[in-house]
């Protein structure tokens, strides 16, 4: 084991460090003190006499003849002028073997020479066909003449800013130069292709697009660097025809200037957008997106100092915000790519300059192979950079997630298509209580999960925790839909689920949830949301569910019915036991009457002591016999809350719901029953379908119906029923006004159950304001035809009274008939009075004001406390009619009338007798000192009409008793009638 770990490590040692640096040391030797297999000498730079044809085209002698007159120089520049050029030279004689001419401008289109002295041709050459002793040699052409002429003349065309000179050489050495020539450009071409189709692999398999940037500006720094070296006249070992030369370079460089601008914002595009360069680059950029077009549409003599002038500012705007990068964020990426800038700007500039002032030779050594393979060198440097800190930054993202994942809340999970999980985090596998593989807590030794068959018979499925159902069930939706969720149980049943999954590539990713405890809570919310809280039976929303769903079964024949339950005296038990005594029956009541029902019979509870039982399926007979036994269940032992036993009786008001009756109409009806039921003796009441309650309470909605609408008052009239004094019969005329209405057909009909709607949907102070308007504006047209009539009596309606628009509305209409308004009455009933005294005394002192006097209505009825009266300022008492009739078969209703009476003697008040219906009940009432009498023995209700021609209550007598005890009554005592109109 020793000598096996020595081993690899001192391999790892050889192929890692040594051999590196022993090629690295080799290599600098090599190139520092080895001799060079391709090194050319012997070359000569032979003087040249330069003439630019600028008319038409000259002849060799001609031409020969002008150039005499010309200086000799080594090199012309044109600057860019595409005019033909005449050049003589004269060869060196140098030493044994042939020698050769060398043209070696690479903006040479094509070239032809003549012997100076002979005028002979001596060939013609182009990149595309040579003929003669001109051949097309390196970037330029090269003379092999048989023989060495004194003098040479040659004619030559040019494209762009070409530099015109003429080498001679050994044939040998040329032949070697032209080697090295095509090696160098094989190095150039090999390497940077090489590079770029690694970085284009990188970009590929990486799939960042930043590296196939980097790959195409690799590929066209290449081209650059052979237009530069002048090696451009070929790709990839092949020659480029001579008329593509020209439009190549121009859209190679303008390539390459616009794939520079979209690496270069790549890069450092969002921190150049907070600097101040960002809107100038920004327009650098546009500018370099016009290269393009440019090179495809000038000459290549105008495309490119035009070139030059918008590419220089922009490099120099990079330059700048790259310096500017590195100082604020000092960052190796832009330092390597300002350097690989810098070169590449140097380049250009040298190219600008030796076109503009010919110093060539002083920038020859940056505009060469050297700045391509430079620039490039950097800029690869940067990228490799830019790919470490994106790693970095990939790993550190990458540690993030599994930290994330190891740490996540949820459990996530991946399933392959068979149920096998293949990987879970930690919070999965504390949920499922296992180790799962891929978690955290895995090992091989515990799973079993290590490779090969072992791993295949150690695999963990999803069925060995949750039902073969709800895998299959997920592996087909997630199938079908790109997101599913659904909830699960354990196979215990104990614990419940959440999942949310997806399909991809092949394998099931999901989360896992558990939401047990979640679960509960909605059920208890759920619960509590249709349950009691203290009963646990339904309360009235869940009660109203089941009678819904109840009620779709009437459609088709099935019975419905519906039981509203009243405990009496429960209050009592609550005020003087206690609520936790009360609660405790309540429970103990839902006990005895659950045990009376079955199937999908329900209880639900809608008031302190009330209760819907809901019977679906169930015919009125055995209904009946259901809630006869609730009845005695409820009442028949008594109910033990600690040491004490409570008795409570239950009243049921049982009722057959008919197809189409909502629930409110449902449990109003058979509330009705259950107050019947508690005046019956067994405290059961039964309403079959189609049973008067029913049409009661169909047409109680009717009236709603037409209170809440436009025409409430429509089909209603008064009618006037007289009120008699039992001290002077013959000498008023008083009356009470009383409501009817008619119906559709005619028909009069009773008031009570309009009055009722009118409170129930709160439209009693309609009703109220449409009596009071009618009998003041009726009094007012009638006042002549009425002399004797001291007052006029009306109810209100208790809700009228707090109905704060009524009372508004009543001012004003007592303010329109102030001249009749003292002779109305109105009549307050007593209950209500006292209900709310203050309300009631500020309502009485706004009327009187008003001359109207105040009767308390159904006096002793009530919750009548002598202590009220006081504080009361009502004019008249008006005694219930249950004292009056029949007063002479009960002596203590004697007694109690004789009571009021002579209290409200004593209080300074009238008292009014109504309900009397013999002459013996009107002859004890005048021996009591009652001051009025109402009742059907003195008048029936009659039409105003009636009113108008009668000279007093007693004309409208037709009871011949009555009649006869008239005189006995009118001498029985005296009735101050202006002391009681001046009361108030």
């Amino acid at each position: 084991m020793y000598l096996d770990r020595l081993f690899t490590a001192g391999m790892h040692l050889l192929s890692v460090y040594l051999v590196p640096i022993g090629v690295a040391l080799v290599s600098i030797l090599a190139l520092a003190s080895w001799n060079s297999h391709y090194i050319a000498r012997g070359d000569v730079v032979l003087p040249l006499r330069v003439l630019a044809e600028r008319g038409p085209e000259l002849a060799p002698d001609e031409a020969l003849r002008q150039l005499g007159h010309r200086h000799a120089v080594e090199r012309y520049d044109t600057h860019l002028s595409e005019a033909p050029l005449w050049f003589a030279l004269r060869p060196h004689v140098q030493g044994e073997g042939p020698q050769v001419i060398e043209f070696p401008s690479r903006h040479a289109i094509d070239i032809r020479c003549w012997d100076g002295a002979t005028g002979q041709a001596l060939g013609f050459a182009s990149h595309e066909a040579s003929s003669g002793a001109l051949s097309p040699a390196k970037a330029g052409f090269v003379l092999k003449p048989q023989a060495m002429p004194a003098e040479l003349i040659c004619r030559a065309r040019f494209t762009g800013p070409a530099r015109v000179s003429a080498v001679q050489w050994p044939a040998a050495e040329m032949t070697l130069s032209v080697q090295q020539f095509h090696r160098k450009s094989g190095l150039l071409d090999g390497g940077m292709i090489v590079l770029s189709l690694f970085i284009l692999i990188t970009a590929l398999i990486n799939r960042q697009l930043l590296y196939l940037q980097f790959a195409v500006w690799l590929i066209l720094n290449l081209r650059v660097g052979a237009i530069s070296a002048g090696w451009d006249i070929q790709w990839l070992g092949q020659e480029l025809p001579q008329a593509w030369l020209a439009p190549s370079r121009a859209v190679t460089t303008a390539l390459y200037g616009i794939a520079t601008m979209a690496l270069y914002f790549k890069l450092f595009g969002e921190e150049l957008a907070r600097s101040r360069l960002a809107v100038p680059l920004r327009v650098a950029q546009g500018l370099c997106l016009c290269l393009l077009p440019m090179a495809l549409l000038l000459p290549f003599s105008i495309y490119l100092p035009a070139m030059w002038v918008l590419v220089a500012p922009g490099l120099a705007l990079m330059t700048v915000g790259l310096f500017g990068i590195m100082r604020n964020a000092q960052a190796r990426v832009a330092m390597w790519f300002a350097a690989s800038f810098a070169v590449t700007f140097m380049s250009t500039l040298a190219e600008v300059i030796s076109a503009a002032v010919g110093l060539r030779e002083m920038l020859g050594v940056v505009n060469s192979v050297t700045a391509a393979l430079a620039s490039s060198l950097l800029a690869a440097l940067a990228v490799a950079e830019q790919m470490r800190l994106e790693t970095q930054k990939r790993i550190a993202v990458q540690a993030e997630l599994e930290h994330a994942y190891e740490a996540m809340p949820v459990g996530l999970f991946t399933l392959d298509l068979y149920g096998a999980f293949l990987s879970a985090n930690p919070a999965l596998c504390r949920m499922l209580d296992c180790t799962l593989p891929g978690s955290a807590s895995a090992s091989s030794s515990a799973t079993g999960f290590d490779s090969g068959t072992q791993a295949d018979r150690s695999r963990i499925l999803w069925q060995q925790f949750f039902d073969d159902n709800s895998w299959f069930h997920l592996r087909d939706q997630v199938h079908l839909q790109t997101n599913i969720e659904m909830e699960l149980a354990s196979r215990d049943g104990e614990r419940r689920f959440l999942v949310r999954a997806t399909l991809a590539h092949g394998r099931i990713e999901g989360v896992l949830e558990d939401i047990t405890e979640k679960t509960k809570a909605t059920e208890q919310l759920r619960f509590m949301a249709n349950n009691d809280p203290l009963t646990k039976v339904f309360n009235r929303r869940g009660i109203e569910k089941t009678f819904e769903a109840a009620a779709v079964s009437l459609a088709s024949g099935k019975p419905l019915s519906v039981a509203y339950i009243d405990l009496d005296r429960f209050k009592l038990i609550n005020d003087l036991f206690g609520h936790a005594a009360g609660d405790e029956v309540l429970k103990q009541v839902c006990e005895r009457m659950a045990m009376m029902l079955a199937g999908g019979q329900q209880i639900g509870r809608v008031g302190g002591d009330e209760f819907v039982i809901v019977m679906p399926d169930t015919a009125i007979p055995l209904a009946s016999l259901i809630c006869r036994g609730i009845v005695d269940r409820i009442g028949g032992t008594p109910y033990r809350v600690g040491d004490k036993a409570f008795h409570v009786r239950g009243s049921v008001g049982l009722i057959e719901v008919s197809h189409g009756m909502p629930m409110k109409d449902a449990i109003s009806t058979a509330d009705r029953a259950c107050r019947q039921a508690k005046e019956a003796s067994d405290g059961l009441v039964v309403y079959e379908r189609n049973a008067r309650a029913f049409h009661e309470r169909e047409a109680e909605l009717n009236l709603v119906a037409k209170l809440q609408g436009p025409n409430a008052t429509d089909g209603l009239f008064l009618e006037m029923q007289p009120i008699m004094s039992l001290k002077t019969p013959h000498d008023s005329l008083n009356f009470e006004v009383l409501l009817r209405m008619r119906g559709p057909d005619g028909s009069v009909l009773p008031a009570g159950p309009l009055i009722g709607a009118a409170e129930k949907c709160g439209r009693a102070g309609v009703i109220d304001r449409w009596v009071l308007s009618s009998t003041l504006a009726w009094i007012a047209e009638n006042v002549q035809k009425l002399p004797h009539t001291r007052f006029v009596c009306m109810n209100l309606s208790g809700a009228s009274l707090n109905d704060e628009r009524f009372v508004q509305d009543t001012l004003e209409i007592l303010a329109r008939h102030v001249h009749v308004a003292s002779r109305l009455c109105m009549e307050i009933t007593e209950s209500v009075a006292l209900h709310d005294l203050d309300n009631t005394r500020r309502f009485i002192d706004q009327v009187r004001n008003f001359g109207v006097k105040v009767a308390l209505d159904d006096f002793g009825a009530g919750y009548t406390s002598f202590s009220y009266l006081k504080e009361l300022p009502a004019d008249v008492l008006k005694i219930d009619g249950n004292f009056i009739v029949n007063i002479n078969a009960h002596p203590a209703n004697v007694a109690i009338v004789e009571a009021i009476v002579n209290l409200a003697v004593n209080l300074g008040m009238k008292t009014i007798a109504e309900w009397a219906e013999d002459a013996a009940t009107v002859q004890t009432l005048a021996e009591i000192g009652v001051d009025y009498v109402q009742g059907w023995a003195v008048s029936r209700s009659l039409a105003p009409e009636r009113m108008l021609g009668a000279p007093s209550s007693a004309s409208f007598i037709e009871d011949g008793e009555l009649l006869e005890m008239l005189p006995t009554l009118g001498a029985a005592g005296a009735l101050d009638l202006r002391g009681f109109m001046r009361m108030g």
